[in-house]
Protein backbone atom coordinates (compact mmCIF):
# COMPACT_ATOMS: atom_id res chain seq x y z
CA UNK A 1 0.00 0.00 0.00
CA UNK A 2 1.36 3.40 -0.95
CA UNK A 3 2.52 5.84 1.73
CA UNK A 4 -0.09 8.31 0.45
CA UNK A 5 -2.97 5.90 1.09
CA UNK A 6 -1.63 4.98 4.52
CA UNK A 7 -1.45 8.67 5.34
CA UNK A 8 -5.04 9.15 4.20
CA UNK A 9 -6.26 6.27 6.34
CA UNK A 10 -4.26 7.66 9.26
CA UNK A 11 -5.99 11.01 8.86
CA UNK A 12 -9.36 9.26 9.29
CA UNK A 13 -8.62 6.90 12.21
CA UNK A 14 -5.58 8.49 13.85
CA UNK A 15 -2.15 7.03 14.49
CA UNK A 16 -3.43 4.46 16.98
CA UNK A 17 -6.17 3.40 14.59
CA UNK A 18 -3.84 2.16 11.84
CA UNK A 19 -1.87 -1.09 11.86
CA UNK A 20 0.39 -1.79 8.90
CA UNK A 21 3.65 -3.36 10.08
CA UNK A 22 3.95 -7.09 9.12
CA UNK A 23 4.56 -8.14 12.72
CA UNK A 24 1.33 -6.56 13.97
CA UNK A 25 -0.72 -7.64 10.95
CA UNK A 26 -0.13 -11.32 11.74
CA UNK A 27 -2.61 -10.99 14.61
CA UNK A 28 -5.34 -10.44 12.03
CA UNK A 29 -4.41 -13.04 9.39
CA UNK A 30 -7.19 -15.42 10.46
CA UNK A 31 -10.20 -15.71 12.73
CA UNK A 32 -11.14 -18.67 14.94
CA UNK A 33 -10.66 -20.97 11.94
CA UNK A 34 -6.87 -21.04 11.74
CA UNK A 35 -6.64 -23.39 8.74
CA UNK A 36 -6.83 -20.41 6.37
CA UNK A 37 -4.63 -17.32 6.64
CA UNK A 38 -4.24 -14.17 4.60
CA UNK A 39 -2.11 -11.13 5.45
CA UNK A 40 -4.07 -7.88 4.92
CA UNK A 41 -2.47 -4.72 3.58
CA UNK A 42 -3.53 -2.83 6.70
CA UNK A 43 -5.93 -2.95 9.66
CA UNK A 44 -8.07 0.07 10.53
CA UNK A 45 -9.61 0.50 13.99
CA UNK A 46 -12.30 3.18 13.79
CA UNK A 47 -14.09 4.46 16.89
CA UNK A 48 -17.22 5.93 15.31
CA UNK A 49 -19.64 5.61 12.41
CA UNK A 50 -18.03 8.66 10.82
CA UNK A 51 -14.60 7.01 10.88
CA UNK A 52 -16.00 3.77 9.41
CA UNK A 53 -17.65 5.85 6.72
CA UNK A 54 -14.38 7.68 5.99
CA UNK A 55 -12.43 4.43 5.65
CA UNK A 56 -15.04 2.81 3.42
CA UNK A 57 -15.20 5.86 1.16
CA UNK A 58 -11.47 5.58 0.55
CA UNK A 59 -11.81 1.86 -0.16
CA UNK A 60 -14.66 2.54 -2.59
CA UNK A 61 -12.72 5.23 -4.43
CA UNK A 62 -9.57 3.12 -4.70
CA UNK A 63 -11.44 -0.18 -5.28
CA UNK A 64 -9.83 -1.73 -2.18
CA UNK A 65 -11.72 -4.77 -0.83
CA UNK A 66 -12.38 -4.74 2.92
CA UNK A 67 -13.43 -7.20 5.62
CA UNK A 68 -15.16 -6.13 8.81
CA UNK A 69 -14.02 -7.93 11.95
CA UNK A 70 -15.28 -8.12 15.50
CA UNK A 71 -13.64 -10.30 18.14
CA UNK A 72 -12.41 -12.80 15.56
CA UNK A 73 -14.07 -15.81 17.21
CA UNK A 74 -15.81 -16.99 14.02
CA UNK A 75 -15.28 -20.61 13.00
CA UNK A 76 -15.90 -20.51 9.24
CA UNK A 77 -13.28 -18.01 8.08
CA UNK A 78 -15.87 -15.25 7.74
CA UNK A 79 -13.44 -12.60 9.04
CA UNK A 80 -10.51 -13.94 7.01
CA UNK A 81 -8.76 -11.01 5.31
CA UNK A 82 -8.86 -10.65 1.54
CA UNK A 83 -5.66 -10.53 -0.50
CA UNK A 84 -4.78 -6.93 -1.41
CA UNK A 85 -7.47 -5.70 0.97
CA UNK A 86 -7.81 -4.18 4.43
CA UNK A 87 -9.46 -5.28 7.67
CA UNK A 88 -11.80 -2.86 9.43
CA UNK A 89 -11.79 -3.90 13.07
CA UNK A 90 -14.74 -2.67 15.12
CA UNK A 91 -13.27 -3.73 18.47
CA UNK A 92 -13.03 -0.12 19.67
CA UNK A 93 -16.70 0.63 19.00
CA UNK A 94 -17.85 -0.95 22.24
CA UNK A 95 -20.34 1.46 23.80
CA UNK A 96 -23.83 0.58 24.97
CA UNK A 97 -25.52 3.73 23.70
CA UNK A 98 -29.02 3.40 25.12
CA UNK A 99 -30.97 1.17 27.51
CA UNK A 100 -34.72 1.58 27.04
CA UNK A 101 -36.38 -0.79 29.50
CA UNK A 102 -39.98 0.42 29.01
CA UNK A 103 -39.70 -0.55 25.35
CA UNK A 104 -37.45 -3.59 25.99
CA UNK A 105 -34.62 -2.52 23.72
CA UNK A 106 -30.93 -1.68 23.89
CA UNK A 107 -28.84 0.21 21.33
CA UNK A 108 -25.22 -0.90 21.04
CA UNK A 109 -22.15 -0.44 18.88
CA UNK A 110 -20.90 -3.56 17.05
CA UNK A 111 -17.87 -4.13 19.29
CA UNK A 112 -19.98 -4.69 22.42
CA UNK A 113 -19.47 -8.20 23.81
CA UNK A 114 -22.59 -10.38 23.75
CA UNK A 115 -22.64 -11.12 27.48
CA UNK A 116 -22.25 -7.44 28.37
CA UNK A 117 -25.77 -6.75 27.11
CA UNK A 118 -27.30 -9.14 29.63
CA UNK A 119 -24.91 -7.81 32.25
CA UNK A 120 -26.23 -4.29 31.74
CA UNK A 121 -29.95 -5.18 31.95
CA UNK A 122 -29.97 -8.13 34.37
CA UNK A 123 -30.39 -5.90 37.48
CA UNK A 124 -33.77 -4.94 35.98
CA UNK A 125 -34.68 -8.60 35.42
CA UNK A 126 -34.11 -8.59 31.65
CA UNK A 127 -31.68 -10.56 29.49
CA UNK A 128 -30.46 -10.80 25.90
CA UNK A 129 -31.44 -14.24 24.66
CA UNK A 130 -28.95 -15.27 21.89
CA UNK A 131 -26.13 -17.01 23.75
CA UNK A 132 -23.42 -18.57 21.55
CA UNK A 133 -20.84 -20.59 23.45
CA UNK A 134 -18.34 -17.79 22.91
CA UNK A 135 -20.70 -15.17 24.35
CA UNK A 136 -18.16 -13.98 26.91
CA UNK A 137 -15.83 -12.85 24.09
CA UNK A 138 -17.80 -12.62 20.81
CA UNK A 139 -19.14 -9.26 19.66
CA UNK A 140 -22.65 -8.22 18.66
CA UNK A 141 -21.42 -7.16 15.22
CA UNK A 142 -20.08 -10.65 14.58
CA UNK A 143 -23.31 -12.17 15.90
CA UNK A 144 -25.24 -10.03 13.42
CA UNK A 145 -22.97 -11.09 10.54
CA UNK A 146 -23.37 -14.81 11.26
CA UNK A 147 -26.90 -14.76 12.70
CA UNK A 148 -25.51 -16.51 15.75
CA UNK A 149 -27.68 -18.76 17.86
CA UNK A 150 -26.70 -20.61 20.99
CA UNK A 151 -28.26 -23.05 23.41
CA UNK A 152 -31.42 -21.02 23.99
CA UNK A 153 -32.26 -20.34 20.36
CA UNK A 154 -34.71 -23.28 20.41
CA UNK A 155 -37.29 -21.21 22.28
CA UNK A 156 -36.07 -17.65 21.84
CA UNK A 157 -34.73 -17.65 18.29
CA UNK A 158 -31.47 -16.62 16.64
CA UNK A 159 -29.92 -13.16 16.46
CA UNK A 160 -32.27 -12.09 13.66
CA UNK A 161 -35.21 -12.51 16.04
CA UNK A 162 -33.67 -9.96 18.40
CA UNK A 163 -32.38 -7.31 15.98
CA UNK A 164 -34.94 -4.56 15.50
CA UNK A 165 -32.86 -2.14 13.49
CA UNK A 166 -29.39 -1.35 12.19
CA UNK A 167 -27.30 1.62 11.19
CA UNK A 168 -25.20 0.42 8.26
CA UNK A 169 -22.32 1.88 6.28
CA UNK A 170 -22.85 0.58 2.75
CA UNK A 171 -19.86 -0.36 0.55
CA UNK A 172 -19.97 3.02 -1.21
CA UNK A 173 -19.59 4.84 2.11
CA UNK A 174 -23.20 6.00 2.45
CA UNK A 175 -25.07 5.45 5.73
CA UNK A 176 -28.55 3.92 5.88
CA UNK A 177 -30.90 2.76 8.62
CA UNK A 178 -32.56 -0.63 8.23
CA UNK A 179 -35.51 -1.73 10.35
CA UNK A 180 -36.44 0.49 13.26
CA UNK A 181 -37.22 0.70 16.96
CA UNK A 182 -40.14 -1.72 16.88
CA UNK A 183 -40.93 -5.24 15.77
CA UNK A 184 -42.17 -5.64 12.18
CA UNK A 185 -41.27 -2.22 10.85
CA UNK A 186 -43.24 -1.43 7.66
CA UNK A 187 -41.71 -2.11 4.24
CA UNK A 188 -39.17 -4.66 3.12
CA UNK A 189 -37.37 -6.54 5.88
CA UNK A 190 -33.95 -5.21 4.93
CA UNK A 191 -32.66 -5.69 8.48
CA UNK A 192 -33.52 -9.38 8.08
CA UNK A 193 -31.60 -9.44 4.80
CA UNK A 194 -28.54 -7.90 6.43
CA UNK A 195 -28.45 -10.17 9.50
CA UNK A 196 -26.65 -13.37 8.52
CA UNK A 197 -25.19 -11.94 5.30
CA UNK A 198 -21.70 -12.50 6.74
CA UNK A 199 -20.48 -8.96 6.13
CA UNK A 200 -21.07 -9.06 2.38
CA UNK A 201 -23.58 -6.19 2.33
CA UNK A 202 -21.81 -3.55 4.41
CA UNK A 203 -20.81 -2.78 7.99
CA UNK A 204 -23.24 -2.39 10.90
CA UNK A 205 -22.20 0.50 13.15
CA UNK A 206 -25.22 0.55 15.50
CA UNK A 207 -27.58 -2.27 16.41
CA UNK A 208 -30.98 -1.98 18.09
CA UNK A 209 -31.51 -5.14 20.13
CA UNK A 210 -34.65 -6.58 21.67
CA UNK A 211 -34.29 -7.78 25.25
CA UNK A 212 -36.72 -10.08 27.08
CA UNK A 213 -38.00 -10.32 30.64
CA UNK A 214 -36.42 -12.98 32.82
CA UNK A 215 -38.96 -15.79 33.44
CA UNK A 216 -40.40 -16.53 36.86
CA UNK A 217 -38.71 -19.93 37.15
CA UNK A 218 -35.79 -21.60 35.34
CA UNK A 219 -35.00 -25.28 35.87
CA UNK A 220 -32.23 -27.33 34.27
CA UNK A 221 -32.36 -31.11 34.09
CA UNK A 222 -29.47 -33.46 33.35
CA UNK A 223 -30.36 -36.87 31.95
CA UNK A 224 -27.70 -39.57 31.46
CA UNK A 225 -28.13 -42.30 28.84
CA UNK A 226 -26.07 -45.35 28.00
CA UNK A 227 -25.78 -44.27 24.35
CA UNK A 228 -26.04 -41.07 22.36
CA UNK A 229 -28.76 -42.72 20.28
CA UNK A 230 -30.99 -43.10 23.33
CA UNK A 231 -30.42 -39.44 24.18
CA UNK A 232 -31.31 -38.48 20.60
CA UNK A 233 -34.52 -40.48 20.76
CA UNK A 234 -35.45 -38.70 23.99
CA UNK A 235 -35.04 -35.35 22.21
CA UNK A 236 -37.56 -36.40 19.55
CA UNK A 237 -39.88 -37.62 22.30
CA UNK A 238 -39.79 -34.29 24.13
CA UNK A 239 -40.55 -32.24 21.01
CA UNK A 240 -43.21 -34.71 19.85
CA UNK A 241 -44.98 -34.20 23.19
CA UNK A 242 -45.48 -30.54 22.28
CA UNK A 243 -42.94 -29.29 24.81
CA UNK A 244 -40.68 -26.42 23.72
CA UNK A 245 -37.84 -26.15 26.24
CA UNK A 246 -35.68 -23.06 26.43
CA UNK A 247 -32.80 -25.36 25.47
CA UNK A 248 -31.98 -29.00 24.78
CA UNK A 249 -28.26 -29.70 24.55
CA UNK A 250 -26.56 -33.02 24.00
CA UNK A 251 -23.02 -34.23 24.69
CA UNK A 252 -21.39 -37.60 24.08
CA UNK A 253 -18.70 -39.42 26.07
CA UNK A 254 -15.70 -37.59 24.60
CA UNK A 255 -17.22 -34.14 25.03
CA UNK A 256 -18.26 -34.97 28.60
CA UNK A 257 -14.72 -36.09 29.41
CA UNK A 258 -13.22 -32.90 27.97
CA UNK A 259 -15.69 -30.59 29.75
CA UNK A 260 -15.18 -32.38 33.06
CA UNK A 261 -11.42 -32.06 32.78
CA UNK A 262 -11.73 -28.34 32.11
CA UNK A 263 -14.63 -27.21 34.29
CA UNK A 264 -15.48 -30.03 36.74
CA UNK A 265 -19.20 -29.58 36.10
CA UNK A 266 -19.99 -32.87 37.87
CA UNK A 267 -21.50 -34.44 34.76
CA UNK A 268 -22.40 -38.14 35.06
CA UNK A 269 -20.18 -40.55 33.12
CA UNK A 270 -22.35 -41.86 30.29
CA UNK A 271 -22.65 -42.41 26.56
CA UNK A 272 -25.02 -39.50 26.00
CA UNK A 273 -25.98 -36.56 28.22
CA UNK A 274 -28.98 -34.29 27.75
CA UNK A 275 -29.25 -30.83 29.30
CA UNK A 276 -32.89 -29.74 29.20
CA UNK A 277 -33.83 -26.29 30.43
CA UNK A 278 -37.41 -25.13 30.96
CA UNK A 279 -38.47 -21.62 31.89
CA UNK A 280 -41.71 -19.71 32.41
CA UNK A 281 -44.41 -19.51 35.10
CA UNK A 282 -43.63 -21.77 38.07
CA UNK A 283 -46.68 -24.02 37.73
CA UNK A 284 -46.05 -24.55 34.02
CA UNK A 285 -42.36 -25.32 34.45
CA UNK A 286 -42.98 -27.81 37.24
CA UNK A 287 -45.66 -29.63 35.24
CA UNK A 288 -43.55 -29.79 32.07
CA UNK A 289 -40.46 -30.87 33.98
CA UNK A 290 -42.36 -33.88 35.28
CA UNK A 291 -43.25 -34.77 31.68
CA UNK A 292 -39.64 -34.37 30.51
CA UNK A 293 -38.48 -36.59 33.39
CA UNK A 294 -40.96 -39.29 32.37
CA UNK A 295 -40.00 -39.09 28.68
CA UNK A 296 -36.29 -39.38 29.46
CA UNK A 297 -36.89 -42.42 31.65
CA UNK A 298 -39.05 -44.00 28.95
CA UNK A 299 -36.13 -43.66 26.52
CA UNK A 300 -33.65 -45.33 28.88
CA UNK A 301 -32.23 -42.58 31.07
CA UNK A 302 -30.08 -44.17 33.76
CA UNK A 303 -29.78 -41.05 35.90
CA UNK A 304 -31.75 -37.82 36.13
CA UNK A 305 -31.02 -34.82 38.27
CA UNK A 306 -32.24 -31.23 38.39
CA UNK A 307 -29.93 -28.34 39.32
CA UNK A 308 -30.88 -27.27 42.84
CA UNK A 309 -29.47 -23.74 42.84
CA UNK A 310 -28.53 -20.94 40.49
CA UNK A 311 -24.85 -21.70 41.14
CA UNK A 312 -25.34 -25.36 40.20
CA UNK A 313 -27.27 -24.39 37.08
CA UNK A 314 -24.51 -21.94 36.08
CA UNK A 315 -21.89 -24.67 36.48
CA UNK A 316 -23.91 -27.03 34.27
CA UNK A 317 -23.92 -24.43 31.49
CA UNK A 318 -20.31 -23.46 32.04
CA UNK A 319 -19.34 -27.05 31.25
CA UNK A 320 -21.40 -27.07 28.05
CA UNK A 321 -20.10 -23.72 26.84
CA UNK A 322 -16.52 -24.73 27.55
CA UNK A 323 -16.80 -27.91 25.48
CA UNK A 324 -15.18 -26.59 22.28
CA UNK A 325 -12.14 -25.13 23.97
CA UNK A 326 -11.87 -28.12 26.31
CA UNK A 327 -11.22 -30.45 23.37
CA UNK A 328 -7.59 -29.36 23.50
CA UNK A 329 -7.30 -31.47 26.63
CA UNK A 330 -7.98 -34.72 24.75
CA UNK A 331 -6.66 -33.96 21.25
CA UNK A 332 -3.83 -31.75 19.95
CA UNK A 333 -5.95 -30.63 16.97
CA UNK A 334 -9.61 -30.71 16.00
CA UNK A 335 -12.07 -29.35 13.45
CA UNK A 336 -15.32 -27.82 14.71
CA UNK A 337 -18.11 -28.53 12.24
CA UNK A 338 -21.58 -27.01 12.06
CA UNK A 339 -24.47 -28.66 10.25
CA UNK A 340 -28.21 -29.06 10.66
CA UNK A 341 -30.50 -32.08 10.33
CA UNK A 342 -34.15 -32.83 11.06
CA UNK A 343 -34.48 -33.91 14.70
CA UNK A 344 -36.00 -37.22 13.66
CA UNK A 345 -32.80 -38.06 11.75
CA UNK A 346 -30.60 -37.64 14.81
CA UNK A 347 -30.18 -41.34 15.74
CA UNK A 348 -29.45 -42.35 12.13
CA UNK A 349 -26.94 -39.53 11.66
CA UNK A 350 -25.14 -40.39 14.90
CA UNK A 351 -24.91 -44.01 13.77
CA UNK A 352 -23.42 -42.95 10.44
CA UNK A 353 -20.91 -40.58 12.05
CA UNK A 354 -19.86 -43.43 14.34
CA UNK A 355 -19.42 -45.72 11.32
CA UNK A 356 -17.30 -43.12 9.50
CA UNK A 357 -15.25 -42.61 12.66
CA UNK A 358 -14.40 -46.31 12.83
CA UNK A 359 -13.65 -46.39 9.11
CA UNK A 360 -11.26 -43.42 9.19
CA UNK A 361 -9.75 -44.15 12.59
CA UNK A 362 -10.51 -40.57 13.70
CA UNK A 363 -12.44 -39.87 16.87
CA UNK A 364 -15.45 -37.55 16.88
CA UNK A 365 -16.78 -35.67 19.89
CA UNK A 366 -20.43 -34.68 19.47
CA UNK A 367 -21.69 -31.49 21.10
CA UNK A 368 -24.81 -29.89 19.71
CA UNK A 369 -28.05 -28.02 20.05
CA UNK A 370 -30.16 -31.14 19.88
CA UNK A 371 -33.48 -29.32 20.15
CA UNK A 372 -33.20 -27.74 16.70
CA UNK A 373 -30.96 -30.38 15.11
CA UNK A 374 -27.85 -28.17 14.99
CA UNK A 375 -24.87 -30.55 15.14
CA UNK A 376 -21.38 -29.52 16.22
CA UNK A 377 -19.25 -32.65 15.68
CA UNK A 378 -15.59 -32.12 16.50
CA UNK A 379 -13.26 -34.24 14.40
CA UNK A 380 -10.13 -34.95 16.43
CA UNK A 381 -6.73 -35.42 14.78
CA UNK A 382 -2.99 -34.91 15.22
CA UNK A 383 -1.36 -32.61 12.69
CA UNK A 384 2.03 -34.20 13.43
CA UNK A 385 0.87 -37.44 11.82
CA UNK A 386 1.32 -37.18 8.06
CA UNK A 387 -1.96 -37.11 6.16
CA UNK A 388 -4.21 -37.03 9.22
CA UNK A 389 -5.13 -33.36 8.86
CA UNK A 390 -6.39 -33.87 5.31
CA UNK A 391 -8.26 -37.00 6.38
CA UNK A 392 -9.94 -34.97 9.13
CA UNK A 393 -10.92 -32.24 6.67
CA UNK A 394 -12.49 -34.81 4.34
CA UNK A 395 -14.29 -36.43 7.26
CA UNK A 396 -15.70 -33.07 8.33
CA UNK A 397 -16.90 -32.42 4.78
CA UNK A 398 -18.48 -35.88 4.60
CA UNK A 399 -20.47 -35.02 7.73
CA UNK A 400 -21.82 -31.92 5.99
CA UNK A 401 -22.76 -34.01 2.96
CA UNK A 402 -24.56 -36.39 5.32
CA UNK A 403 -26.52 -33.44 6.72
CA UNK A 404 -27.55 -32.42 3.21
CA UNK A 405 -28.53 -35.99 2.33
CA UNK A 406 -30.80 -36.09 5.38
CA UNK A 407 -32.60 -32.91 4.35
CA UNK A 408 -30.52 -30.53 6.43
CA UNK A 409 -28.07 -27.68 5.91
CA UNK A 410 -24.32 -27.03 5.84
CA UNK A 411 -24.54 -24.46 8.64
CA UNK A 412 -26.77 -23.57 11.54
CA UNK A 413 -24.96 -20.62 13.09
CA UNK A 414 -21.25 -20.59 12.21
CA UNK A 415 -21.82 -19.33 8.68
CA UNK A 416 -20.49 -20.39 5.29
CA UNK A 417 -17.50 -18.05 5.16
CA UNK A 418 -14.37 -19.32 3.45
CA UNK A 419 -14.56 -22.89 4.71
CA UNK A 420 -17.89 -24.05 3.25
CA UNK A 421 -18.40 -21.94 0.15
CA UNK A 422 -17.48 -24.86 -2.12
CA UNK A 423 -20.39 -26.78 -0.55
CA UNK A 424 -23.01 -24.23 -1.57
CA UNK A 425 -23.72 -25.84 -4.99
CA UNK A 426 -24.48 -29.10 -3.17
CA UNK A 427 -27.39 -27.33 -1.45
CA UNK A 428 -28.49 -24.78 -4.03
CA UNK A 429 -29.04 -24.89 -7.78
CA UNK A 430 -27.35 -22.32 -10.01
CA UNK A 431 -30.50 -20.14 -10.37
CA UNK A 432 -30.76 -19.98 -6.57
CA UNK A 433 -27.14 -18.87 -6.23
CA UNK A 434 -27.68 -16.29 -8.96
CA UNK A 435 -30.70 -14.86 -7.13
CA UNK A 436 -28.70 -14.57 -3.92
CA UNK A 437 -25.96 -12.82 -5.86
CA UNK A 438 -28.42 -10.25 -7.19
CA UNK A 439 -29.23 -9.25 -3.61
CA UNK A 440 -25.53 -8.91 -2.89
CA UNK A 441 -25.00 -6.77 -6.00
CA UNK A 442 -27.86 -4.46 -5.02
CA UNK A 443 -25.89 -3.53 -1.89
CA UNK A 444 -22.34 -3.86 -3.27
CA UNK A 445 -22.09 -3.58 -7.07
CA UNK A 446 -18.29 -3.24 -6.96
CA UNK A 447 -17.89 -6.37 -4.85
CA UNK A 448 -15.73 -4.76 -2.14
CA UNK A 449 -17.36 -5.93 1.12
CA UNK A 450 -15.99 -9.35 2.17
CA UNK A 451 -16.02 -10.28 -1.53
CA UNK A 452 -14.64 -13.83 -1.54
CA UNK A 453 -16.92 -15.36 1.07
CA UNK A 454 -20.13 -17.44 0.98
CA UNK A 455 -20.31 -18.10 -2.77
CA UNK A 456 -18.22 -20.78 -4.50
CA UNK A 457 -16.88 -18.16 -6.89
CA UNK A 458 -17.19 -14.36 -6.67
CA UNK A 459 -19.62 -13.61 -9.51
CA UNK A 460 -19.23 -10.15 -11.00
CA UNK A 461 -22.28 -7.92 -10.80
CA UNK A 462 -23.93 -7.64 -14.22
CA UNK A 463 -22.68 -11.06 -15.26
CA UNK A 464 -25.30 -12.79 -17.41
CA UNK A 465 -26.48 -16.39 -16.80
CA UNK A 466 -24.01 -18.77 -18.40
CA UNK A 467 -21.37 -16.03 -18.66
CA UNK A 468 -18.22 -16.10 -16.56
CA UNK A 469 -16.06 -13.11 -15.76
CA UNK A 470 -13.06 -13.78 -13.56
CA UNK A 471 -13.11 -11.60 -10.47
CA UNK A 472 -9.78 -9.80 -9.91
CA UNK A 473 -9.40 -11.44 -6.51
CA UNK A 474 -9.45 -14.89 -8.12
CA UNK A 475 -6.09 -14.17 -9.74
CA UNK A 476 -4.53 -11.85 -7.18
CA UNK A 477 -3.97 -14.39 -4.44
CA UNK A 478 -6.27 -16.47 -2.27
CA UNK A 479 -6.36 -17.85 1.23
CA UNK A 480 -3.35 -19.89 2.15
CA UNK A 481 -4.22 -23.16 3.85
CA UNK A 482 -2.13 -24.12 6.89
Amino acid sequence: MSPELLAEFRTVVGERGLIWSPEELKTYECDGLTNFRVMPLAVLLPTSTEQVQGVVRICHRERIPFVARGSGTGLSGGALPVANGVVISLARMKRILEVDLPNARVVVEPGVINLEVTGRVSPSNYFYAPDPSSQSVCSIGGNVAENSGGAHCLKYGFTTTHVLGLEVVLPDGSVVNLGGNTLDAPGYDLAGVFVGAEGTLGIATKVILRIVKRPELIQTLLAAFNTANEAGSAVSGIIAAGIVPAAIEMMDTLSIQAAEAAVHANYPACGGLLLVELDGPTAEVEALMAQVDAICRAHGASEIRVAQSEAERALVWKGRKAAFAAMGRISPNYIVQDGVIPRTALPAVLDEIDRMSRETGLRVANVFHAGDGNLHPLVLYDRRIAGQEHAAEKFAEDILQLCIDKGGSITGEHGVGEEKKHMMPKMFAEPDLETMQRVRCAFDPLHLSNPTKVFPRPRMCGEQPGEYKAHPLETSGVAERF
